[in-house]
């Protein structure tokens, strides 16, 4: 508290926003003036953690969190304090680690869950590093649910109507709110690197530097915040669904991963040589044969699973490959200092700090259980059998009956996620479409 007191009183801070990422990676928390911030403990109710996105509480809400509906201890992370760039009066954001009335690590906390997982790799001498790639959509204000989405105006005075892949001009046709954007990241310290236009229209792609885990996680999280909030200020939307619009490409969050020794620094996925060693291959392995269990984490929502279609930019199935964007998972061309793979099964809707999680598990157990990847696939993947789960309720069974989910997340995590989920596909699957109203009410 020391170092954050120090902080605040530096930048003349007036109010603090004590965050804690919520199931889908959203932020929940509330609004504390610096001093009572400074003396008072900080506490929110169990029960939201386990909201549904709708904002509802699933049925086993009772025998997930206390049902008294009791507060948990929030502890802020001086590593997380910044400064809110676009509040009114001088204010801090920190984001808060949750802790039980008895002093542990909560057990539903997401941010938690990727902690306890960087600690089964401390634990082997291992220090995991993540750089990720976040895609998003700019889109019209849309005040009707039931219209459907279209990009905004450019500066031209025109909506791109074409897909402009890494066009240059076509990312400038937004570049007030482009700038406005880098803005407010550097004004946050977040560490964003490279923007290109995707392939969809209007579809931009941030790229982060490498870093720790945990940081990387809580930039993701800043970073959504901060794009929504650009985009609302000139007038437009950002989204970062999974598969905001049917002929348009899906928005992915696409994640590299290397491992490093504690000790000496060096990448443990190769050896004396430079040469690929048993490490990345049982890490490909990993994520090979423990991904259908943990696609829960990479796919969340009902909407994520319109993104696994072929020739959509998107993977549908296992395969790995060298440099090969066709494949769900891919080695970069690298050094060997950089030698890492690439996971492209994330969509951009997933909650930052358990798709990492899930992610680096699928790994870690790959390499403490000598797993073998398959050989790595060439040419074009997209042509292969569609093999990854099409709906999250597929999913969710998968995650009930991988053992080594429950065992690496926690029992109470993976019962308190799978509810959440299935509520929300449950109430997803009451609403009738307009598809089954346009080709079967008059039809069968």
């Amino acid at each position: 508290m020391d170092k954050i007191k120090h902080w605040l009183a530096e930048h003349k801070i007036a109010e603090v926003e004590c965050l804690v990422p919520d199931m889908s990676g959203n932020a929940r928390g509330k609004f504390t003036p610096t001093d009572k911030f400074l003396t008072q403990d900080s506490r929110l109710p169990e029960s939201i953690l386990v909201q549904t996105v709708t904002g509802g509480f699933v049925d086993e809400h009772n025998t997930l969190v206390d049902p008294a509906d009791t507060d948990m201890l929030l502890v802020p992370d001086p590593n997380s304090v910044r400064l809110n760039p676009w509040a009114n009066d001088p204010t801090a954001q920190i984001v808060h680690d949750c802790y039980t009335r008895d002093g542990q690590p909560h057990p539903i906390s997401t941010r938690n869950i990727l902690k306890f997982i960087i600690e089964k790799y401390l634990s082997k001498g291992w220090r995991p590093v993540v750089a990720p790639e976040v895609e998003f959509y700019l889109i019209k204000r849309n005040l009707n649910p039931d219209e459907k989405l279209s990009a905004p105006v450019g500066r031209s005075g025109r909506t791109e109507k074409n897909r402009q892949p890494y066009s240059i001009d076509a990312a400038n046709e937004y570049e007030p709110i482009i700038e406005d954007m880098y803005d407010f990241c550097e004004a946050q310290g977040l560490d964003v690197d490279t923007l290109i236009h995707e392939s969809g229209t209007a579809q931009m792609e941030i790229n982060f530097l490498h870093g720790d885990p945990l940081t990387i996680a809580d930039q993701v999280f800043t970073f959504k915040r901060t794009v929504r909030e650009t985009a609302l200020r000139h007038g437009i939307y950002a989204t970062f669904m999974a598969k905001p619009m049917q002929d348009e490409p899906g928005s992915a969050l696409h994640l590299h991963q290397s491992v490093v020794s504690v000790k000496t620094g060096e990448n443990i996925f190769v050896d004396n040589h430079g040469k690929e060693n048993d490490n990345f291959l049982n890490f490909i392995g990993g994520m090979q044969k423990y991904t259908p269990g943990f696609i829960s984490f990479f796919a969340p929502n009902v909407n994520s699973y319109r993104r696994f279609i072929p020739e959509m930019a998107a993977p549908i199935s296992l395969h790995w490959g060298y440099d090969n964007r066709t494949t769900g998972l891919r080695v970069p061309d690298s050094t060997p200092a950089g030698k890492r793979l690439e996971n492209r099964f994330p969509g951009a809707d997933c909650n930052p700090y358990l798709a990492i999680a899930a992610s680096l598990a699928c790994g870690y157990l790959g390499m403490i259980n000598e797993v073998a990847p398959s050989a790595p696939y060439q040419g074009d993947c997209s042509k292969e059998p569609i093999t990854l789960p099409r709906t999250q309720e597929h999913a969710l069974s998968l995650l009930l009956e991988c053992s080594e989910a429950a065992e690496i997340f926690g029992s109470k995590f993976v019962k308190a996620w799978s509810a959440i989920k299935r509520d929300e596909y449950e109430e997803f699957n009451r609403v009738i479409s307009s598809w089954e109203r346009e080709f079967l009410l008059l039809n069968v």
